[in-house]
């Protein structure tokens, strides 16, 4: 596994000072200084552009038939990449479907699996959940695909975890009553090795909002959790008994020390937060965690919790975190925090010794960065951030940051949809990435160790 410490430099907005405007329009597509791996080549397929010398390959589209006799829902959205063996690796994806979205899930006509979370007023089980694809790295294959969570509504984001399960998330806090049959807003654990489907039971100390991400700290086994909303919180459950995030635990959310009655991360009516700064922050213990009125993220703000501007993708590692806020910033083109948790994490002595928060990026033009949201650290420390701009006529990029704060576009895709779910294999040889929609799960390879730094 990498160490977070590579990536240790810091990114604040001086780092896009000078930097070159993106030609979104041309043949290829130039690097920002000396940075990357050189310009984008038009791909023939007309999907996805990449730098001379990788390629990717399609392990699986919307529609194909899986193992299970259900088909690949549309709307890939988070994903994460677990080892099984020495070859194989299994990938588990959320599909961020709508109860009304039926002729886009797996079910076809049918009225859906047994063991479904939900289902509508008809009888038929809600289409969001997670497929699961067992993928051969050596072989290049895909073994095995298959359904491995049903009757959820919007499963966005997500996080893996130290044992070998996936968080899948609820951005959606529809009601039981109100055209299915139960509360939604919570977060299901699938098991990554599992040939079939996971018991869909709610984590429900993890709380009822509209979860994004998630990402759990191996050596604390502490939760963080991110919500897509233009005024959310950052939270972190702390586990009664680390691993098993079903007995139970306490949810908080991140507030400033210096800001008591409520701070703000946004910047969207001045500096909130500077550029580069870090600032002590406090956890606040949240309470009436099922939110039947959706508002945990209001009560929290007036307990003292900092308020963010969407929060989405986050990603942990050796020391510190990452998350993006799709549209913070003052030009609410997107910002990107780095979270140092106190090496007391979770315990007294913490608030002694605090943990910080640091505006690692916020960025004030579209053409080198717009709408983070799914991200991941690549192997020599480079984020590797998915854009998830609305605009039709522009198309959206992953772009790499290196340590040192150069920006560039690593791919480019050339229909008008989100790339999402941006994980590595555990050798780092392998870059998977979903194409939201139509849905098609990629594998990208290439010289990861030929960047320019």
């Amino acid at each position: 596994m990498f160490s977070r410490r590579q990536f240790s430099l810091g990114l604040t907005s001086a780092a896009f000072a000078g930097l070159a405007a993106c030609d979104r329009g041309g043949s290829s597509l130039g690097l920002f200084g000396n940075a990357g791996y050189g310009p984008l080549k038009l791909d023939a397929a007309g999907l996805l552009d990449l730098p001379e010398g990788f390629s990717y390959r399609i392990l699986s589209s919307f529609g194909d038939p899986m193992d299970d006799g259900y088909l690949v829902p549309d709307n890939a959205d988070g994903m994460g990449c677990f080892r099984l063996d020495s070859r194989r690796v299994a990938l588990v994806r959320n599909h961020e479907l709508r109860p009304g979205h039926r002729d886009n899930g797996p079910f076809g006509k049918a009225s859906g699996a047994a063991n479904s979370y939900d289902r509508n007023a008809s009888g038929q089980a809600l289409p969001g959940g997670t497929t699961t694809i067992v993928y051969d790295l050596a072989a290049g294959k895909v073994e095995l695909q298959h359904l491995s969570l049903s009757g959820t509504i919007r499963n966005c984001g997500g996080g893996p975890t130290p044992w070998g399960s996936w968080l899948s998330c609820e951005e959606d806090t529809t009601r039981g009553g109100k055209g299915v049959g139960k509360d939604h807003g919570w977060v299901f654990e699938v098991p990554a090795s599992l040939r079939g489907l996971a018991d869909p039971t709610p984590l429900w100390a993890m709380g009822r909002f509209n979860h994004e991400a998630a990402a759990v700290d191996a050596a604390t086994g502490i939760v963080y959790l991110t919500e897509d909303r233009e005024d959310g919180l950052f939270y972190r459950y702390l586990p009664n008994l680390p691993g098993r995030l079903a007995a139970g635990g306490r949810l908080q959310a991140l507030g400033f020390v210096d800001a008591p009655r409520g701070g703000d991360s946004r910047n969207w009516e001045g500096d909130d937060i500077a550029a580069g700064a870090r600032r002590s922050v406090r956890w606040i213990d949240l309470y009436g965690i099922e939110s039947p009125e959706d508002d945990l993220r209001q009560q929290g703000h007036l307990a003292g919790a900092a308020r963010f501007a969407r929060g989405e993708g986050v990603h942990i590692g050796d020391g510190e975190l990452f998350f993006c806020c799709t549209t913070g910033g003052a030009a609410r083109l997107g910002q990107v925090m780095r979270y140092r948790p106190s090496r007391f994490e979770g315990q007294r002595g913490e608030v002694g010794e605090p943990g910080e928060l640091e505006l690692f990026i916020e960025s004030a033009d579209a053409a080198t960065f717009s709408y983070g949201d799914n991200l991941t650290v690549a192997p020599n420390g480079h984020l590797i951030v998915c854009e998830d701009g609305e605009d039709e006529s522009v198309l959206n990029f992953l772009r790499g940051v290196t340590p040192d704060g150069a920006i560039y576009p690593f791919a480019r895709v050339r229909i008008e949809t989100e790339p999402a779910g941006v994980c590595f294999s555990p050798d780092g040889s392998t870059l998977f990435v979903n194409i939201y929609s139509p849905t098609k799960t990629l594998a990208i390879t290439g010289p990861w160790a030929a960047s320019v730094a």
